[in-house]
């Protein structure tokens, strides 16, 4: 189960499975989609239930790991957590659907996380979903990760679809098990990213998609 409570490292660990062992993740149809459903409008979110929230994210000086050469004494993390399954984000700041594109953050070196949660529904403006391999597709300007159910679907030195892709470049991550049925729920958390970090942009950070595709 993914942990429910963030505890900071303070030693070095290997990774719990060698990396070349780690299963692929499952990877996004490249064929067109039989059904897209837009996120970023009201009636595409409540269609899921979504109701998005958000919040700045800071770096954080902190101790570095105890096995680290003795010239570092310190090194840096995110606050907060929000990947977590169950993170309560109540007291975050609501954002419509419509507003998603809106700029957010300071820019420069700026990071943002968006909560929300979807749940399939049996009908999807006229398409049935049960049995239908489900993907979540989101862009956000300049790099996001992504986080499901406590989780974010990777692989080392293989495509890992909820990991930076690249400059602007869509995330698309298979929901479920392959395949979805009606009353599925999928916690989602974006970690919004504005880069490139070593040149940090004049700019901010935004969603340019946010939709589920369908496919049979």
């Amino acid at each position: 189960m993914p942990p429910s409570k963030y505890i900071r490292p303070t030693h070095s660990r290997p990774p719990p499975i060698p990396p070349l062992l780690q299963p692929q993740p499952p990877l996004a149809p490249l064929l067109p989609p039989v059904h897209v459903v837009d996120l970023m409008t009201d009636a595409g979110s409540a269609m899921f239930g979504a109701v998005w929230r958000s919040k700045e994210a800071k770096l954080v000086e902190c101790p570095a790991l105890s096995d680290s050469r003795p010239q570092y004494k310190t090194t840096y993390d995110v606050e907060p957590h929000a990947e977590l399954v169950g993170f309560d984000d109540s007291g975050w700041e609501m954002v419509p659907p419509t507003d998603l594109g809106g700029k957010r953050g300071g820019g420069m070196v700026s990071f943002f996380w968006f909560r929300t949660t979807l749940t399939i529904p049996a009908n999807a403006a006229g398409f049935d979903t049960a049995g239908a391999k489900t993907v979540l597709h989101i862009t956000v300007d300049d790099y996001a990760e992504i986080w499901v159910n406590g989780e974010m679907p990777r692989a080392s030195g293989r495509p890992s679809p909820a990991a930076i892709q690249g400059f602007n470049m869509p995330n698309r991550l298979v929901l479920g098990n392959n395949l979805v049925s009606p009353g599925d729920k999928f916690e989602i958390a974006v970690f919004a990213i504005n880069g490139p970090i070593s040149v940090a942009p004049a700019n901010f950070l935004w969603f340019r998609e946010a939709k589920v595709e369908f496919f049979r």
